[in-house]
């Protein structure tokens, strides 16, 4: 069975290509074309199953269409439209050095100064040039923090949990 911690998310399929099985896929992260991969985790009905890759092929810098064995009809991929697309975690080539945003969701973010957990990272905003990570706290309020490297203290994989040097007052903010 797998299970959520062993993964994350890296995209979401979009809509049928032609009447051979293929799907648009629009993804967040592209460990997939850059290990080999045999397969990617569809989540379906609330549970993590594995699809094996025939082919992809890239379609633009944030999409691709993708071939998934027994897929062979329109109809069949149809049914495939809005699942979230999942990566395992042992087979991505993320270090500690070099990690990416969507592998960081789920994390527990750890205060450095007081060792205390603040919450869990829900998502991370890069649309800005302030990246943000989306912060639910413990007692369930949503909060932004700086993403900034120069926050960062240590990021720990194994842990899932990252430690931050947090700015005086920056969780007394509404």
């Amino acid at each position: 069975m797998i299970k959520e911690e062993d993964i994350y998310k890296i995209g979401k399929l979009g809509k049928p290509h032609g009447v051979q099985g293929e799907v648009s896929f629009h993804f967040t992260d592209d460990v997939f074309d850059r290990v080999d991969a045999e397969y990617l985790i569809l989540k379906l009905d609330g549970i993590f199953v594995p699809f094996f890759m025939e082919e992809y092929r890239f379609h633009g810098s944030e999409t691709a269409l993708i071939k998934f064995e027994d897929i062979d009809s329109q109809d069949r991929a149809k049914e495939l439209t809005g699942s979230e697309v999942y990566f395992p975690r042992h087979l991505s080539d993320s270090d500690e050095e070099n990690i990416s945003w969507a592998e960081i969701v789920g994390f527990a973010l750890i205060d450095a100064a007081t060792g205390n957990t603040i919450g869990t990272i829900q998502g991370v905003d890069d649309s800005t040039i302030n990246t943000l990570f989306d912060i639910e706290t413990e007692n369930h309020q949503n909060i932004l923090i700086p993403a900034s490297d120069d926050l960062l203290q240590q990021v720990d994989a194994d842990k899932r949990e990252i430690i931050m040097n947090l700015p005086e007052g920056i969780l007394d903010l509404d």
